[in-house]
Formats: C-alpha cells, sequence, structure tokens
C-alpha cells in the first residue's frame, strides 16, 4: 500500500505557501493594472468559464466579487458554446477563465465566444504556454509549479488566492490586501494542524455531506469532489441554507457530516447547522475560524475571505490520508486523467 507520506497529492499539497507566494509576486504589476482598468471601466457582469475544481474556485471568486465590488457574477455553461454551437450576446463584461492545463477544448470554445462578443479576458492558469493564456488580455499565471497528482490540490488554492488578488486590486479593500499577503505564511501554518478526528470519522463511511456558505462554500464542493476523487467516498456539498431544503431529513445517527465555517455571520448559519446536525447524534466535523484551535478541526482565524483557503489547505491533507487509510492511490484515481478534455 502506498504511504500518506509519499503521494504526490501531500507533497504537492504541502507546496501551497511557495506557489501563492510566486503568484503574487510575479503577478504583482498585472494585477495593478488591472485593478486600475476595472475601477476606471466598471464591468456590467462577470462571466466565469471553468470545470471541476477551477469551477469550484470561480464560486469563491463570485462571492468576493459580489460582495465587495456588487458586480454581478453569473458561471457560463461550457456546452452551450461547444455543444450548442450559440452565440453570445455583445456586452460590457468581463470573461474570468480558470483552468489549470488551459487546454480543454470545451473552455476554450467558451472563452473564443466571451472574446468575440467584446468580453475583456482574464485568465488564471497555471500553463502559461497554454491556448487559454494565449486568448488572455490579462493572464495571471498561477504559478503552482507542476502538477503531476491527478487530484489538484495547489493549483486550486493558488486560483483562490489568485482571484482574491483580483478582487483586491480592483476594490483596493486594504483588510483584503492585508489578509492576502499574509496568507503564504497561514497556510504554513494551517498544514500542519491536526485534522485526524475526520480521518477517523470517515475511515469507514460511505456517504456524508460538506456544509458551507458564503466564502466557505466553494471549498464544501471542492471537499466533496475530493472524496469522490481519491477516497472512493460519496459526498455531496451544500450551502448551509439550501441542505435545509429537504436534503437534511437524512441527517440522523451516525450520519457524516464536515462543515466549514468562516468568522462571519455566514458561518453563523453553518454552526446553526452543525449544531442541529449534532443534536440528532449526527457525527459532525466541524472546521470553525471562530473557535480557531478549540474547533473539532483546528482552524486558523483571519478575514473571513480568506479563512477558507486555509481550511482547504488542511483538508487536502487529511483527505491525502484518509484515501490511503481506505485503500485508494489519491495520485491515480480510478478512471480519471490529469487532463480532461471535454467537448
Amino acid at each position: 500500500m502506498v504511504e500518506a507520506t509519499a503521494t504526490l497529492m501531500g507533497s504537492e499539497a504541502r507546496e501551497a505557501a511557495d506557489a501563492v507566494r510566486r503568484l503574487l509576486d510575479g503577478n504583482a504589476a498585472a494585477l495593478d493594472a488591472l485593478g486600475k482598468t476595472l475601477r476606471a471601466n466598471p464591468p456590467k457582469l462577470v462571466v466565469t468559464c471553468a470545470r471541476g475544481s477551477s469551477d469550484h474556485a470561480a464560486t469563491y471568486g463570485k462571492y468576493l466579487i459580489e460582495t465587495l465590488t456588487g458586480v454581478p457574477v453569473a458561471s457560463a455553461a461550457p456546452s452551450v458554446a461547444s455543444v450548442f454551437g450559440a452565440p453570445v450576446a455583445a456586452g460590457d463584461f468581463l470573461c474570468i477563465a480558470i483552468s489549470q492545463s488551459g487546454r480543454s477544448p470545451d473552455l476554450l470554445a467558451t472563452v473564443e465566444a466571451q472574446k468575440a462578443a467584446g468580453a475583456r479576458v482574464v485568465a488564471l492558469v497555471n500553463d502559461e504556454g497554454s491556448p487559454l493564456a494565449a486568448m488572455a488580455d490579462t493572464l495571471i499565471g498561477l504559478k503552482a509549479g507542476p502538477e503531476k497528482s491527478v487530484a489538484a490540490t495547489k493549483s486550486y488554492i493558488a486560483s483562490l488566492a489568485g482571484l482574491a488578488a483580483i478582487v483586491a486590486a480592483w476594490s483596493q479593500d486594504a483588510a483584503l490586501g492585508g489578509a492576502l499577503a499574509a496568507l503564504p505564511q497561514g497556510l504554513e501554518q494551517a498544514r500542519d494542524l491536526d485534522w485526524s478526528v475526520a480521518q477517523e470519522a470517515l475511515v469507514d463511511a460511505r456517504n456524508l455531506f460538506v456544509i458551507g456558505r458564503g466564502y466557505s462554500l466553494a471549498i464544501a464542493q471542492e471537499a466533496a469532489l475530493k472524496f469522490k476523487e481519491t477516497c472512493g467516498l460519496h459526498a455531496e456539498a451544500f450551502s448551509a441554507a439550501e441542505v435545509r431544503h429537504g436534503p437534511m431529513a437524512i441527517v440522523n445517527k451516525g450520519f457524516p457530516v464536515l462543515g466549514f465555517a468562516t468568522s462571519d455571520t455566514a458561518g453563523d448559519s453553518v454552526r446553526e447547522a452543525a449544531a442541529e446536525f449534532a443534536g440528532r447524534e449526527a457525527r459532525v466535523c466541524l472546521a470553525d475560524a471562530q473557535a480557531g484551535g478549540e474547533a473539532t478541526l483546528p482552524s486558523i482565524a483571519g478575514h473571513p475571505a480568506i479563512e477558507p483557503i486555509l481550511m482547504v489547505q488542511s483538508f487536502y491533507l487529511m483527505t491525502n490520508a484518509l484515501s490511503v487509510a481506505r485503500g485508494f492511490d489519491p495520485d491515480r484515481p480510478q478512471h480519471l486523467r490529469k487532463v480532461t478534455e471535454t467537448r
């Protein structure tokens, strides 16, 4: 059996702090110029283009952009361009495309259609020699370095940091900018937090819910995907608000629930749902920035928009160990490959 300490997933996840440092340093000029452009000519709409983990990052970007700039954000459905060949109505909007490889055909078709309609294209991409990078009006290189494990980790964290950097430059929010500058150090701390309680709770599990809200919804989505990819574990992600509309009916004694609660009012909603599930004797593991080190899953308090990035750093290392404990190889999930060329 593969050892947890020997996996690519584990070693790559531990490189996230250095990746974020490179991203912030290497893109400083591009981010500053983009921020000035967006303040001078604010788009009426932002459209995100992404698949898989990158689409979860786009969820995070949606909450950041809408809460800090007020500009609405919509997610493009890649099949509209790649399958239906439908044109995009011309307009004054910003297209943010997110990809590790920058090579998926349906993503490229979508960005091409957005660009033809007059969108300014910002690409967050790890492969800076990719077709997507070449299409961008503004390229934000993720600087994560080679990622050989099929399960994306450091490139996802870099995507979150890149989106936070775009919004900080655009909004000139000093609190977010300061928290972003401290993020690499925070990631170094987060990777050493002990989340073994979650590993023990899930080693024999078959199903679970993952809940978040606001800024943490994106990492709940990502966590559910990683459980399926690397652990053979069926997981569903919900907003703490949406989970009350039907899904919570199946949460009873022993049902596993993983929650990500930020220190803001959105986190209060997650804490309330977690408390209700615990009252039904569900097996609840809660990462709670408000409780910090006293939480079931110890977390680092800070800016509410940055806390989920720190949580997902801890989560990746726990999940890597969980995958091995369940008899899987997290670097080589069955039926999957690194670049999914959806058409």
